[in-house]
């Protein structure tokens, strides 16, 4: 079996086409998550939060040979961790509104039974006892 027939046979498995449409979907996805964020749920938080920016937080360790400070930039970190944390909220919120539309109708709980079904179960309780 040749290389490019042993390629084309994976290739077009089932299971690397739905890889690639899910990548794509999922990089579509990103960018509307990415949109929600940044120009929905940011310019709401903006007011609450005021402006929160660790970016420039950090302490100097040693400095290089051409006399520039050795800085460890944990802010930029911290920065990535509070944007990370809301962004994860806000997929977390969307998913479970999703999840809420697909979910089937309530079902209406069971009826107590009817005074025959009752007579019925008890007669057959006392046969069975017998």
């Amino acid at each position: 079996m040749s290389i490019a027939s042993e390629f084309k046979e994976f290739a077009v498995k089932g299971n690397v086409i739905d890889l690639a449409v899910g990548i794509v979907i999922g990089v579509a996805f990103g960018k509307i998550v990415s949109s929600l964020v940044g120009d929905v749920v940011m310019p709401l938080l903006a007011p609450v939060l005021g402006s929160i920016n660790f970016s420039d937080l950090a302490f100097t360790v040693a400095t290089d040979a051409a006399g520039k400070p050795v800085l460890v930039k944990y802010g930029v970190f911290l920065q990535t961790c509070f944007e990370f944390l809301i962004i994860a909220l806000v997929v977390f919120m969307v998913i479970k509104a999703i999840n809420r539309m697909k979910r089937p109708p309530a079902v209406a709980p069971p009826t107590a039974p009817s005074r025959t079904d009752l007579l019925l179960q008890e007669i057959r309780d006392f046969l069975a006892k017998r």
